[in-house]
């Protein structure tokens, strides 16, 4: 049997990179998926890469809340109710304490920290009785500070919080959801990639001496959407080759 048969995940930034890895690693052990994306041009692309018999395409802003019932009622209406939710979705900018401008700070934590905000809250209204995952992508930047990361740094150091937040309150209040984060290192995806004059750089900063790929952390993240990881809850799982361990 494979490990998540019978089970409805949402992936949200479905299109590309660790989203689209999730989303295929998920279908490959038995899920039906929800990918949403703002990036609609190619989501008939990703739809077929993941098995289109297995997988439907919402768009949505993660960062505006009135776009996420629609995404439950979507899943919902076409597979069941949902078990899975990966908070995924999100944008990268450079800056720093010094330079960062309003805009650019209020429009990474919009999505980078309210959309998992908002994704949290919803999923535990439709998962509280009959239970479920809620995994959230957070950052080695959630961990560690990074200078040129600023406004990055504040939104996934606050995935990192929130998640524990989150988890507490659900096992406080007995709902069956378990919620926990990821924390990746610089990873094979199109945001990291790019910046094709940083690889070396990024690299190096590895101790295995090599970038993540997207299938590595979906693979995390199969094991939290599955029953295997049934005693997980408010933890950090680290996918970073070493970079954090320095």
């Amino acid at each position: 049997m494979a490990r998540l048969d019978g089970k409805v995940a949402i992936v949200t930034g479905g299109v590309k990179g660790i989203g689209l890895a999730t989303a295929k690693a998920f279908v490959q052990e038995g899920a039906k998926v929800v990918i949403t994306d703002v990036d609609e041009r190619n989501s008939a692309a990703a739809l077929t890469e993941i098995g289109q018999d297995n997988a439907i395409f919402v768009k949505q802003n993660v960062a505006d809340e009135a776009q996420w019932e629609p995404v439950f009622e979507a899943a919902e209406k076409a597979f069941g109710p949902v078990n899975v939710l990966m908070n995924n979705a999100g944008i990268l900018s450079f800056n720093n304490a010094e330079e960062v401008t309003e805009d650019s700070w209020h429009k990474v934590l919009a999505v980078d920290l309210d959309g998992v905000m908002y994704g949290v809250k919803h999923a535990i209204a439709h998962m509280k009785d009959n239970g479920g995952s809620i995994i959230n992508l957070s950052s080695i930047a959630g961990l560690i500070g990074i200078s040129n990361l600023f406004a990055y740094n504040a939104a996934k150091g606050g995935v990192r919080m929130l998640n524990k937040s989150a988890a507490l309150y659900c096992a406080e209040q007995h709902y069956p959801i378990r919620v926990n984060s990821i924390h990746p290192g610089y990873i094979h995806t199109p945001m990291v990639d790019a910046y094709p004059e940083m690889r070396q750089q990024l690299e190096a900063l590895h101790p295995v001496g090599r970038l993540g790929e997207a299938s590595e952390v979906a693979n995390m993240a199969v094991y939290l959407a599955s029953d295997e990881s049934s005693f997980s809850t408010g933890a950090e799982f680290v996918v970073d080759g070493g970079y954090t361990a320095q």
